[in-house]
């Protein structure tokens, strides 16, 4: 038997065409897998090209062929008596493994080539997350998971999301002033005090 979470597993194609066909996705998607290496740094051991996945799966994360799986890692993770020294070892590495078929990876790879880098880390990153999902994983970080999530959001309604921040800090500019000491008072009380003295005079 073989575990299907762990790296390694290679799927054969039937014919020599699906096989060649394969292996020229292979050699543009390469780079790709660099970039994803890069951009993730030590959230993964490594990034490569792999088979075993659907048409419709860009992606998935695996772990080392002799460590944890992700049940096994959620598993040591809700332990009670587990202290911070142990978090080093109890997170599998894990392995991102890329469908160069996948129209995802082949739009990403293009647009790594050609367009602004930053999109491109977005996307991987995005990309990290959702298979953190899929593969079993527990998120590490929820809120910047569905920040993520919220400003694709608002790239699909055509909001764009610098008028957004422009429009906070606008908003921090144009906050209202800090109230002025109330003179009224000030001269209120100093016309107490006269108006004392002028009785004291009468007494």
């Amino acid at each position: 038997l073989i575990c299907v979470t762990k790296e390694g597993l290679d799927l054969n194609h039937d014919n020599e065409q699906e096989e060649t066909a394969y292996q020229d996705a292979k050699t543009k998607t390469e780079p790709l897998c660099r970039l994803i290496k890069e951009v993730l740094g030590d959230k993964i051991e490594k990034a490569v090209v792999s088979n075993r996945l659907a048409a419709d799966s860009p992606c998935v994360l695996t772990t080392g062929q002799w460590g944890w799986s992700a049940n096994m890692e959620r598993i040591m993770k809700a332990q009670a008596l587990r202290d911070a020294t142990q978090s080093s070892y109890m997170t599998a590495k894990k392995t991102m493994e890329v469908n160069p078929t996948n129209s995802i990876i082949v739009a990403l790879r293009d647009k790594a080539e050609t367009d602004d880098k930053t999109t491109v880390r977005d996307l991987i990153w995005l990309l990290y997350d959702t298979s953190l999902l899929t593969s079993g994983f527990s998120l590490e970080e929820p809120a910047t998971f569905a920040s993520r999530i919220q400003r694709l959001v608002k790239l699909g309604l055509s909001i764009d999301v610098d008028d957004d921040e422009d429009e906070d800090d606008v908003d921090m500019d144009e906050a209202p002033p800090p109230l002025a000491e109330d003179g009224g008072n000030e001269e209120g009380g100093g016309g107490g005090e006269e108006e004392e003295s002028a009785m004291e005079q009468v007494d």
